[in-house]
Order: structure tokens, then sequence, then C-alpha cells
């Protein structure tokens, strides 16, 4: 098939990735190329060419004086990924069903949704995150249907009452995130933001006697500096913004990975990702992570509570990482969401793709 896939105009999809979904992005992109499929990836400047990328126009905006006097007035780095996004759908408009079979949604942005019944491409638009307004608001002026897919049941329970969404689970490459073997600290990973709370990760892990690294893009340096770094010393490292295969040894080497969200995570990419690593799981039973965290490869804790996450730390970090491997390999891996997302594709084409 001929796949138009639409990726955020934000964060380049490369490495090291910002988060879960510039990484999903890659790996569904280069996962279709391996099948034979023809993929053209619409991402910010800066992504992996390898992904046969097509970069978003990121022009700046320079507001006349005029502009610049309304107080009302959005913010200029979001007039210019309106215009990005705005500029794509008009040139898909155009020139899409000669390049095209089908169109993949896989950004966060309104207008891919707003503005699809102006593209005579059928589109498939994955639901990364809880309900935002935006994306609400696109779901009203537009008469297309697009074909719904949400990253967990979670996700597709919280967006059931403004769309119908089938699941397909989040995959991820377990021929990359290969088997460690373990050892005596806690490690944290991801985006570095409030609702991830990774200094409640920290607390924990020092509560039940255990040393943590912590890695990830610092995208709020307030937070970082008001939280994480009063607690860096001997026992937290705080070791950068790594790329895979550095954080496939960080967490292989890990007694047990901890994941602390303070908002219901749609998915859980950092989970299955440690699982896939032998390295077992200790997380807040919050959004989809009860989805896949099972009691073999981890241990939940009950929200926000950090004396609750320091016994699921223990409890974790007693499992065989065998077991917690060949979980991941069975019911995470990349293949199994590539074959969904091709039986989606075809559902959305209906006979349109040679």
């Amino acid at each position: 098939m001929r796949i138009c896939l639409i990726a955020s105009s934000r964060f380049p999809v490369g490495e090291p990735f910002h988060g879960g979904m510039e990484a999903h992005t890659a790996l569904l992109a280069e996962h279709l190329m391996g099948r034979g499929h023809r993929v053209s990836v619409f991402a910010a400047p800066g992504s992996d060419p390898r992904l046969h990328v097509e970069e978003l126009a990121i022009v700046p905006f320079e507001p006349s004086p005029a502009a610049r006097r309304d107080v009302g007035a959005m913010p200029e780095v979001w007039m210019a990924e309106h215009h990005a996004y705005l500029g794509l759908m008009m040139e898909l408009a155009r020139t899409g069903k000669d390049r095209f079979d089908v169109i993949h949604n896989n950004s966060l942005h309104h207008l891919p949704i707003a503005m699809a019944e102006l593209v005579d491409l059928p589109m498939v638009s994955t639901l990364h995150t809880p309900p935002v307004p935006w994306l609400e608001s696109a779901l009203m002026v537009t008469r297309t249907p697009t074909r719904f897919v949400a990253v967990s049941r979670h996700t597709a329970s919280a967006w059931a009452h403004a769309v119908a969404a089938e699941v397909v689970l989040n995959g991820i490459d377990t021929t990359r995130w290969t088997p460690g073997p373990g050892g005596a600290r806690a490690v944290w990973t991801g985006r570095i933001v409030p609702e991830k709370a990774p200094h409640l990760a920290v607390r924990a892990a020092l509560a039940a006697g255990l040393d943590v690294d912590v890695a990830g893009p610092r995208q709020d340096e307030t937070y970082f500096a008001r939280e994480i770094e009063p607690l860096l010393g001997d026992r937290v490292r705080y070791v950068g913004h790594l790329g895979t295969t550095e954080l496939v040894d960080l967490v292989g080497r890990a007694a047990v990975a901890v994941v602390s969200p303070v908002w219901d995570e749609p998915y859980g990419l950092v989970a299955a990702e440690a699982m896939a690593c032998g390295t077992p799981v200790a997380a807040f039973r919050r959004g989809a992570l009860p989805e896949i965290v099972t009691s073999c490869t981890g241990a939940l804790a009950t929200p926000d509570d950090v004396g609750a996450l320091a016994i699921a730390i223990g409890q974790a970090s007693v499992l065989d990482r065998a077991d917690v491997r060949k979980h991941a390999v069975r019911h995470l891996g990349a293949e199994r969401m590539v074959s969904a997302y091709e039986d989606v594709y075809e559902r959305a084409a209906g006979g349109r793709a040679a």
C-alpha cells in the first residue's frame, strides 16, 4: 500500500526520541517499509531521513506590527504549527489521491481531522492522548468519517463519548530492546515533566532502599530545577537524554523500572520497553498501565502514594527476568501492532490499494 503517515511537527521523528509518539511513528514506518509498503512520513525538520521523511514546512511566523497589538493573538509557534498542517492538508487535497491509498494521522493536531473531507482519501487517526478540546472540536466540523484507533482500552473508553475507536496496543521492537543482566539500581525513563512525576519515583526508590538513575529530555526546566535537582547526589543520578542503544543498556542493567505518572497514562511505552529488557516494572495503577503490567512482570501501586510505590518496587524487583522478557515478546512486540494496522488500513481503503 501507499501510506501517508502524518507525524508531529513539533519534535523530530528520530533519535533520541522526545517521547513515545515519535518512537511509535518511527517504529511503525520502519516496519511497514520492511513489509514492502511505500510510506511517506510527514514530520518535523530533523527527522530520520531513512524513514522517507517529507518535512513539514515549519516557517516562522512574523506578524505585522498591527497584528502584534492584538492582545488575544495566538503565540507565534502555534501559528507556525497551524500553517504547517494547513499547507500539508491543502497539498494532499490537490495531489494525495494520486500518491497514496490511505492517510494515517499520527499527530495531535486538529487540522488533519477537520480537513479530512477535502482529501479524497480514507483516513485512519490514532488517539494517543486522553480527550483534548481541539480534537473534539475537529470532530464537530468534518463530515468525512475517520477510522479511529486507540492505543489502549483505557484510551478508547476515555474517548467513547466522542468517537468509537478500535484498540491497537502499541508495540516495541523486541529485537532492539534486548534482555539485560539486571543490577542493583532502579531506573526511571521518559519525558521529565510534572505529569510523569519522576520525583515521586526517586523518593519511592530511595524508600525501598535502591539508588536510582533518571533519564530523559528535560522538557520542563522549572519542574526539573524545583523537584529533581534537589534530589541529585550519590544515590540519585540524572544521566541525560539518551538514544535507544544507551537506554537499552541502562534499563537492562536496572533491578526495576519505576513508572510514576500522576495523569492517566494512555499506554505507557517505557513500561513495555523495560519488560522487553527483562526488567520488572513498579508503577502507579493509572490509565492503561494495568493493561500491560501483569503480576508476572511487575507490581502496581495506589496512584500518587509514594509508600505504596516503594512496596511495589520491592515486590517487582524479585520477579524472574526471563519471565518478564517472555511476556513482552509474546504480547508487546511490534509485529503484532504492525499487522493490526495493516488490517485497519486495508479495511479503510476498501479495495482502493493496488
